[in-house]
Order: C-alpha cells, then sequence, then structure tokens
C-alpha cells in the first residue's frame, strides 16, 4: 500500500521553484500587513501597537525578512486581551467565532475566527487521495471536540468531499489534568470511553471510510478491532509527537498496510501543515510543509529567534500566520523539530520529526495526543 509514497514530492525543489515562493510570499505578506496595520480595515490592538511602536508596518515591511522587526508574539495575549481587540475593522459588524487551543486548567488561549478554518481544510482536501479517502463518503472525526476547530473543519473536509461526518466527546483538558495528577487509572478509563464511543459508530453506520483521530485513540481502537475490517481506507491523523517507529506501527500494524496514513500537524493558530508521503524508503520519517503563504514555519536557534539552524539541524519551531482575519507574527512554539530542504510538492522549508520543545530533557505530558 505504502509505494504510492515513493513519489516525486520528495525531490529537491528547483532554485527557479524556490524563488518564485518565496516571492509570492513577500507580496501576501505586503498585503495582510498592510491590511492590518490600515486605520481602514486593521484591528485595534495592531493600531495600537504600531503607534506604540512608533513605526508603520503598513509602508515599512516589504517582505517576509522585514517580520523579524517583530518580537517573538506573547501567546497569553490571547488570553489576556478581549476577544473585540483582534476584530480587523473590515469584519467589525460580522459575528464572529471564538476557537481555543492548549490549556489544562485557568482562562484558555482564544482566536477569533470567521472563514480561515473552511479555507485551510479545503486545501488540506486537495492533497488527498481519492482511493483512500473516497468522494462521496463518510467520515468519523474521534478527535478534541468542544470549543476547537477542528470539530468544524473536519466536518466541513468531510461534506466538501461529498460525505457527512460523525462525531464523539472528546475532552483531552481532562486526559491531561488527570495525568498531571498522576490519576494514570482515570485517565485510561476516560480513553476506552472514547474509544467506545468510536468503534460503536464504526460497527453500527455504514459507508464510513475515513478518519480522522490522533495517535493514541488510533492505535487504542486498533487494539479492540480491525478498522481496516470496518471499512476505514485512509487516515488523517493529528499530533505532534509522532517518531519514525510510530508512524511505522501504526501504517504497517495498526492499518494493517492497507489503509493510508496521513499524518499532519497543525492547530487553531495555524491551521495545517500537510505531510510529505510517509514510507518506508524514508524510514517513516515524517516532514511537514506550512500551508504557505497562509502561514510559516521557520526552525530557529533557540537561544536567537532571529537566526534560522542549518538544514539537517534542530531547533526549535516558530510560526507565523497571516492572514486577513489573524496575523500572528513569530510565536515560538511549544515545538522542536529538524529543518528541511524546500521540495518540489512544496518549495520551501520544511519541519521533520516534531516532538515538543525540551522533550529530551524533561518529561511532557500530551494526553490523548
Amino acid at each position: 500500500m505504502n509505494a504510492p509514497y515513493a513519489s516525486p514530492a520528495h525531490r529537491p525543489a528547483s532554485a527557479a521553484a524556490v524563488a518564485a515562493a518565496a516571492k509570492k510570499l513577500d507580496a501576501h505578506v505586503r498585503a495582510i500587513v498592510s491590511w492590518h496595520f490600515s486605520p481602514a480595515t486593521g484591528s485595534p490592538f495592531w493600531l495600537e501597537w504600531a503607534r506604540k511602536a512608533r513605526w508603520n508596518p503598513a509602508k515599512e515591511v516589504k517582505g517576509f525578512k522585514d517580520l523579524l522587526r517583530f518580537p517573538n508574539f506573547a501567546d497569553d495575549l490571547l488570553r489576556d486581551e478581549p476577544n473585540e481587540r483582534w476584530v480587523p475593522k473590515a469584519y467589525a459588524k460580522r459575528p464572529y467565532m471564538i476557537f481555543e487551543t492548549g490549556g489544562t486548567t485557568g482562562m484558555p488561549k482564544q482566536r477569533v475566527s470567521w472563514q480561515d478554518h473552511l479555507i485551510d481544510y479545503s486545501e488540506f482536501s486537495l492533497t488527498l487521495e481519492d482511493r483512500y479517502f473516497p468522494k462521496n463518503s463518510h467520515w468519523l472525526m474521534a478527535g478534541p471536540t468542544g470549543p476547537r476547530r477542528l470539530r468544524l473543519a473536519i466536518e466541513h473536509l468531510a461534506n466538501i468531499r461529498g460525505g457527512s461526518c460523525y462525531h464523539l466527546d472528546l475532552d483531552p483538558r481532562w486526559v491531561k489534568r488527570c495525568l498531571g495528577k498522576g490519576d494514570y487509572a482515570q485517565a485510561e478509563a476516560y480513553k476506552e470511553h472514547v474509544v467506545d464511543q468510536a468503534i460503536t459508530i464504526l460497527r453500527n453506520r455504514k459507508n464510513i471510510h475515513c478518519l480522522f483521530t490522533t495517535p493514541k485513540i488510533l492505535e487504542a481502537m486498533a487494539e479492540r478491532t480491525s478498522l481496516v475490517g470496518l471499512g476505514i481506507k485512509g487516515v488523517f491523523c493529528g499530533g505532534t509527537s509522532m517518531t519514525p517507529q510510530v508512524v511505522r506501527f501504526l501504517s504497517e500494524e495498526v492499518l494493517e498496510g492497507k489503509a493510508q496514513f496521513v499524518p499532519t500537524y497543525g492547530n487553531t493558530l495555524m491551521g495545517l501543515a500537510c505531510s510529505l508521503p510517509v514510507s518506508a524508503n524514508d524510514g517513516w520519517s515524517v516532514t511537514y510543509h506550512a500551508p504557505q503563504p497562509r502561514a510559516v514555519l521557520r526552525v530557529v536557534n533557540p537561544d536567537d529567534a532571529t537566526q534560522d539552524v542549518a538544514v539537517g539541524a534542530w531547533g526549535r519551531v516558530e510560526l507565523t500566520t497571516l492572514t486577513k482575519e489573524f496575523f500572528m507574527p513569530r510565536l515560538l512554539e511549544r515545538d522542536e523539530a529538524m529543518r528541511k530542504q524546500p521540495t518540489a510538492r512544496y518549495p520551501w522549508d520544511g519541519v521533520a520529526d516534531v516532538r515538543p520543545f525540551g522533550a529530551q530533557s524533561g518529561k511532557i505530558i500530551e494526553g490523548v495526543y
């Protein structure tokens, strides 16, 4: 089954393709920065920020490199600032959605949105192979629900591919809270509760051939039943920590080498970065490329985030989001990765073998991810 993954997508990008992508990104940066810092269309937060900073990004930012003039974005702002402060004036009369990211206790980080999640997943749909994610078939979304945009995004993905989407209840914050307190029995019981819901739907509803879930839930489901035997042909999997060993296990054993395994790296702030096809040919390593120019990922020196690390070196992941709905420059993610060269499919840098920042030196609680 994994033969299609030995594809030309892995070939290095040509110099011309890299230059064209950089030119497109610079033009997009100019347009988005101008939008967010224009009194006619910009948001109260960024307009006030520019006044205090005493420079005019709308006039002075000419391309992506100029964003280094911004400090690293403090994501606590998404917890502390009123949501109205992030609303572009052009959207002022439109009710907004509120999506949350991360958090276990206390006030969660939030962002406002209108259609970004729909655009992100419409573009992602174009990367899926119809033989593994058949058109007009249904999906099961066995992942985080509640205030996360995934609930709506996966349903939109199913709908634009001609199907409907089944959902279940899953609160990852409860699992993380249990693990943080050392209550492993409760966390395991909750995981079983989630798996029970998922398998019940798969066994009682027909034409479900596509699945979204996390690596841990996927493995737990497969311990109870054959997902391929229940009709699953393609699995879109979210969760940052997928080592080559885990990817091989999920592809060859959990999915029996028959259903396609498509890992992605994403969150409420970025959208989702697509992976290059995975296979034994590449040692089951996963490389992701951001949905540029709407979002950009850099792998930077943890001690000086203005500097990229060399291709093939490890560093901290930095995210910049560039849409009309949401401008977020230079957020240092809680992840680290290896910087990869641009490819024929994605002629800009990739990030490989993503794992929590500091995973090599400390204990990380990932819950159901």
